[in-house]
């Protein structure tokens, strides 16, 4: 079956759908520790309605679909675990339409988004989340993204308005409005955000869009303990300070920041943080308030970053720490994971975890978005080690069952992939039957991404 697919869908897209195994290859992983697994064939559509036939092609044939963006993912999203068509929407790149008036934008699902801020320079407005990972919008969406700005600024489920999507039938569907608010019928928009490409293709997404602030301010400060600087994120966000970013970085991560960074930023347990406001006097009175807060939870002051250059160094430094955990043992095998806890939980969560981490044979970081409770842990692991690796899956199930007690949950924004599916049972009980019901409803034949969140 999957030959005839084959021959079909190189009819329909000519050189656009190949079987080359160079390309199989590089659409088999993402940035995960999983092994990969090759699609069959890879297909890169330009419209939408390529994207359909394909689909329908797909239903003919009865061979998977599994949607591919940036290949950011790491919880086994893009592996294609029983072969089938990969779909790269990299050529769906279209800035559909930017309302700046009404702080949105239509995008098709393969724009970066680097690429949509690019577009919205001269306009005042910005779209926010930030995963670090220059991801595409569709990707971010199908995964329920967030980053280091979701702290003020919320995830990718409180800023996509609307999607469209190609089911497991080929039916094109759009879904949501560009209205702020809507009491008609479900919300398919956010059954879709967070959707992994289990239930449909996403082609396109409407986002919202945010004004530029007029004031910045960025700050790192070391503290003498973690407990500390837990703390000090716990105080600031009871208190209501308004931060746009909060970090959290321990000394093990700092270290490797500097390493690989060329930064000479204290080995200590840091945050770093950026203040938002419409004025100087605005981030002022935001960072003071923070700066008394850290102050008297041993805190060793801030270190400024007003100039936009700083900034920019700073957060650059920040969202390379993954290669800078790699770095600190070459030719290891990462392994990145991640939860999320109520954020009166968070030192503790975080404190046993490190405690955890005592005497281990490898290194592990530990970095978190620490204003909204979610921390994630880089176990850098010997690839030939398979003590190693049972080790760092003990670990990383005991975290998970520490977030659960808490209230929290498995993964606080890199998603359920396959990775993370064994933890929803215990997260969701009875609600995973239901995710099964609507997985069956929406693709009988379980085509499409198979594998992932949940068995069928």
């Amino acid at each position: 079956m999957i030959d005839a697919a084959v021959a079909e869908l190189k009819e329909l897209l000519g050189p656009r759908a190949t079987d080359a195994m160079t390309v199989r290859e590089h659409h088999s992983h993402g940035e995960s520790y999983h092994p990969p697994a090759a699609p069959d064939v890879v297909c890169f559509p330009s419209t939408a309605e390529e994207v359909v036939e394909i689909v329908r092609i797909s239903a003919r044939f009865h061979v998977p679909i599994v949607p591919f963006g940036a290949g950011t993912s790491l919880e086994g999203h893009v592996q294609a675990l029983r072969g089938g068509i990969t779909i790269d929407l990299r050529d769906l790149n279209r800035v559909v339409r930017i309302s700046v008036d009404d702080l949105d934008a239509t995008v098709e699902a393969g724009v970066t988004r680097l690429q949509l801020n690019k577009a919205l320079r001269n306009t005042g407005l910005m779209f926010p989340i930030d995963p670090g990972a220059d991801a595409t919008i569709g990707g971010m969406t199908a995964t329920r993204a967030s980053g280091t700005t979701a702290v003020r600024y919320g995830t990718m489920r409180e800023n996509v308005m609307g999607v469209t999507a190609v089911l497991a039938d080929g039916r094109l569907v759009r879904m949501g409005t560009r209205a702020r608010k809507s009491s008609a019928g479900y919300d398919l928009t956010r059954l879709f955000v967070g959707s992994e490409g289990t239930l449909g293709v996403i082609t396109d997404v409407t986002v919202r869009l945010h004004p530029v602030p007029e004031a910045v301010a960025a700050a790192v400060c070391a503290f003498d303990s973690i407990k500390g600087a837990v703390d000090t994120v716990i105080a600031t966000i009871q208190l209501g300070v308004p931060v746009a970013r909060i970090e959290l970085l321990d000394d093990v991560q700092m270290d490797a920041v500097n390493r690989y960074s060329k930064t000479s930023y204290a080995v200590a347990p840091t945050l770093l943080f950026e203040f938002h406001g419409d004025s100087d006097r605005h981030v002022s009175e935001q960072a003071a308030a923070v700066e008394a807060i850290a102050s008297e939870r041993g805190g060793r002051g801030f270190e400024w970053a007003t100039r936009l250059e700083d900034r920019d160094r700073l957060w650059h430094a920040r969202h390379n720490v993954h290669f800078a955990a790699l770095a600190l043992r070459p030719g290891c095998l990462s392994w990145a994971t991640d939860v999320c806890v109520p954020i009166s939980g968070l030192s503790d969560c975080i404190l046993e975890t490190k405690a955890d981490h005592a005497n281990l044979p490898f290194p592990v970081c530990l970095v978190g978005h620490a204003g909204d409770g979610n921390f994630h842990v880089i176990y850098l692991l010997d690839p030939a080690s398979q003590e190693e690796l049972a080790e760092a899956r003990r670990l990383n199930e005991r975290m998970v069952a520490r977030a659960l007690a808490m209230g929290g949950t498995c993964t606080g924004e890199h998603g359920v992939g396959y990775g993370k599916m064994k933890f929803l049972e215990a997260e969701h009980g009875e609600g995973v039957e239901v995710m099964r019901s609507i997985k069956r409803a929406l693709d009988p034949d379980n085509r499409m991404n198979p594998g992932k969140i949940v068995d069928i």
